[in-house]
């Protein structure tokens, strides 16, 4: 297992970490019934938080920031020499995870998407993990909610008896969520991204070869141009020139700045 502790890519404390080692730490939470926050980010994660100065400040409050992107895996190696051969992306840390709470008789909760989305979810899951133990789904509401609304949900989730909750909420809302309830929800909470859709059958991942390479953002863009096309054309030129500036000592990536949140309301 590969677990070197946590590095500043362009400001963001991302783990240099692997699949076992971050699999364990969060079964490990889970088996206590503690509260963890866990993430997996790409590029434009990343890049969410180096442009949202309070975004900036909740990533790193994070336990477990996983290096999802290639780009974000090149930038732990080219910038601090951390050697690792591969990504914890996010869907396929979601299946270990699975995988691990079936074996170890850890009941999960699935937070966010559609209803539909949920179903169909919880299907592929009991067919490829037959000792899956789903503790209880609820799809998000698409809107913020209030104190209220928040702390029932909170509720919920931990009446369910789950140990471990994904939340599917999309980037930067599923990272909000995460940090908004860590105080409030008693077992990690994992932001998975896109895995309920991949994983529902309701989205296509990009092949193999491409997702080694680097080039996932490529396949999602020709899929989804229209929503798309701004945050890749823009946001991943950024990237590489920050990396380079960070490399170079131009950029002061400090990983203990931003704007404290205001903790009042909370994307569901």
């Amino acid at each position: 297992m590969i677990d070197q502790g946590g590095f500043s890519v362009l400001g963001i404390d991302v783990n240099a970490i692997d699949y076992a080692a971050a699999v364990e730490r969060v079964m490990e939470n889970a088996r206590a019934k503690r509260s963890m926050t866990v993430t997996a980010l790409a590029v434009h994660g990343v890049m969410t938080g180096v442009l949202d100065r309070e975004h900036y400040f909740r990533l790193n409050q994070f336990d477990l920031v996983c290096p999802d992107g290639q780009p974000v895996r090149w930038a732990l190696n080219w910038l601090h020499g951390c050697g690792l051969e591969d990504r914890v992306y996010g869907p396929e840390l979601t299946l270990r995870l699975c995988a691990a709470a079936a074996e170890q008789s850890v009941p999960i909760f699935l937070f966010g998407a559609t209803e539909e989305m949920l179903s169909a979810l919880r299907e592929q899951l009991r067919q490829k993990y037959p000792g899956i133990q789903i503790a209880g789904t609820r799809a998000s509401a698409f809107r913020r909610v209030d104190p209220a609304e928040r702390d029932a949900l909170a509720a919920e989730i931990n009446a369910s008896g789950a140990g471990l909750c994904f939340v599917g909420l999309g980037c930067p809302r599923q990272e909000t969520f995460a940090f908004e309830m860590r105080d409030r929800i008693a077992m990690p909470l994992i932001a998975v991204g896109a895995a309920f859709a991949f994983h529902a059958g309701q989205l296509e991942q990009a092949p193999p070869w491409m997702q080694r390479h680097g080039l996932e953002w490529w396949f999602r863009l020709t899929r989804e141009p229209k929503r798309l096309w701004k945050r890749y054309l823009y946001l991943n030129p950024l990237y590489v020139s920050l990396l380079i500036a960070q490399k170079l000592g131009i950029y002061k990536a400090r990983t203990d700045r931003g704007t404290v949140p205001k903790n009042d309301v909370l994307f569901g």
